[in-house]
């Protein structure tokens, strides 16, 4: 039964619930526990699927991710997360509810390009199905968007493959450096049980208090019955932007006092911070905040600036470095 907590409990229950006490054990238990990574493509210092991983485990081979998600297939990609393949049911859940659905704005427009370009959405599937796996620039596409769209450009591969794919018509079974190799949906994902949406989401709700420890009721800290509240090892780590102890910019500052914001799209004159800023938690406590940059031509992890108390630092950003050697330049 869920308990009301002070915020020193809240807390360390927070840091224990992400694994972020030095108790992870493996990639596909820690994304288990977690419940999903998330992806984007900035990678500064690393892509952010490694950088919250780095912080739990410190000493892994990103290889293992890979070999997870397109050998293995314990894990899946879909909507720009990583999920562990027991939340397959859920998702798919939410890839029926994105194809009946129209509350969303998103929503609509996906099934208005849909309606628009229905000729190309069924090129896509019979080359896929003819000649799949493929890469989206292996798709043809005789019509070019006047001035493009600001992230798929002129073509209309990329929305088209993004949209089947949340729909479940498509997946992503492969990589090829950042490029997604595409096939058909029902050639990649295994069977499994049918639920409704309404139970997917409140599997989800649970999962998300449980791997987040604690959660802000009425202006008072709740806390899963799963997780200890016992003292957080002495550890420093740094944070990715994504990492979900701090991707509620809100509950973060509630809870740690620490006003964290991602200036990455701030002008570089309006910038607090810098760029691409990593929090840096020290126990249970967030006690500053770095720019690191990552040069994949020397190795070297530069420090372009420090705030905050940051005398260990290189507890943190000694092995992140080493990390990111050994990882080669994709890592």
């Amino acid at each position: 039964m869920a308990k009301i907590v002070t915020q020193e409990q809240a807390r360390r229950i927070a840091v224990r619930a992400q694994l972020l006490d030095g108790s992870a054990r493996g990639v596909l238990d820690t994304v288990r526990r977690l419940g999903f990574l998330q992806l984007d493509p900035i990678s500064t210092v690393a892509p952010p699927q490694h950088l919250v991983l780095w912080s739990r485990i410190r000493s892994f081979d990103t290889r293992r991710l890979e070999q997870l998600l397109w050998r293995e297939r314990k894990l899946f990609e879909w909507n720009a997360y990583i999920w562990p393949i027991e939340s397959l049911p859920l998702v798919r859940a939410r890839m029926r509810n994105n194809r009946r659905a129209t509350k969303e704005n998103w929503q609509r427009r996906g099934r208005q390009f849909l309606e628009e370009n229905d000729s190309y959405r069924r090129y896509v599937l019979r080359e896929l199905e003819r000649r799949g796996p493929l890469l989206g620039r292996e798709l043809d596409d005789p019509v070019r968007r006047k001035g493009g769209h600001r992230w798929w450009g002129p073509r209309r591969t990329g929305l088209m493959l993004e949209i089947l794919s949340i729909r479940g018509q498509v997946a992503v079974v492969g990589r090829q450096g950042t490029q997604r190799l595409w096939d058909l949906a029902e050639r990649w994902y295994p069977e499994s049980e049918t639920i409704s949406i309404r139970e997917a989401e409140r599997i989800f709700a649970e999962q998300r208090f449980r791997s987040l420890g604690v959660r802000l009721e009425n202006g008072e800290w709740v806390a899963h019955p799963d997780v200890s509240d016992e003292p957080v090892p002495d550890r420093v780590t740094v944070l990715s932007p994504f990492d979900r102890l701090v991707h509620d910019r809100d509950r973060a500052e509630a809870l740690f006092g620490f006003r964290y914001r991602l200036e990455m799209y701030v002008p570089p004159a309006k910038r607090e911070y810098g760029y691409y800023v990593l929090p840096v938690l020290e126990g249970d406590r967030l006690v500053g905040r770095v720019e690191p940059r990552f040069d994949r031509g020397t190795g070297e992890l530069e420090v372009l600036g420090a705030w905050g108390e940051t005398t260990r630092l290189d507890e943190a950003l000694g092995p992140l470095a080493e990390f990111l050697r050994r990882n080669g330049p994709t890592g």
